[in-house]
């Protein structure tokens, strides 16, 4: 004759194997695409929101800032943390947040002079995507991104000049700035 198991122990298997269910499936999400801030059209307005229409209120993405340039070219904001792709009549396709090096370029004008599909980062990690555009204090300033979409780690004192984007913007900045495209630093 068998043993039988006591409900407790049925129920804390069952709570272990939901908890083990879903730790995979956090872990399996975190690896997938991330979703990108990018220029929209019109938001829905505060009050439609806050009348419970049933429509969430999305921000809309900051605005390409002053004095950034013209026509084609990538625009860094060295404060705001951000980039903007902005086409030849001016309007901004995309914008997406950043996470800057430890040294950081100046504002002012600048293009792409170099372009490396992928290498090590001085940080150790696999990047992609490298676009350099201008170099301070002997460290090279470029934009780059995660081979495996990880954030950059903390910088430990190190002198990094890379800009890292999450992956996704990392491959539409590839596309769209070739070598000689202009970058646009600004505050």
């Amino acid at each position: 004759m068998a043993a039988r198991l006591p409900s407790w122990a049925w129920v804390t298997g069952l709570t272990a194997g939901a908890t083990a269910a879903v730790v995979a499936l956090a872990v399996q999400a975190n690896h997938g695409p991330h979703p990108a801030a990018a220029v929209a059209g019109p938001s829905p307005s505060a009050s439609a929101s806050a009348h419970g229409s049933g429509t969430p209120h999305t921000a809309a993405p900051p605005a390409l800032p002053d004095a950034s340039g013209q026509g084609r070219r990538i625009v860094y904001s060295v404060g705001e943390k951000r980039v903007w792709l902005v086409d030849a009549t001016g309007k901004a396709s995309r914008t997406f947040t950043v996470w800057p090096g430890t040294v950081g370029p100046q504002p002012g004008r600048y293009s792409v002079t170099l372009r490396i599909q992928s290498l090590k980062g001085s940080d150790g990690v696999e990047i992609e995507h490298v676009m350099y555009f201008t170099k301070v204090s002997g460290v090279n300033i470029a934009f780059s991104n995660a081979l495996d979409g990880s954030s950059p780690p903390p910088a430990d004192g190190k002198k990094l000049g890379g800009i890292r984007v999450h992956k996704d913007d990392g491959a539409a900045l590839w596309a769209f700035g070739d070598q000689g495209t202009g970058v646009t630093v600004v505050n």
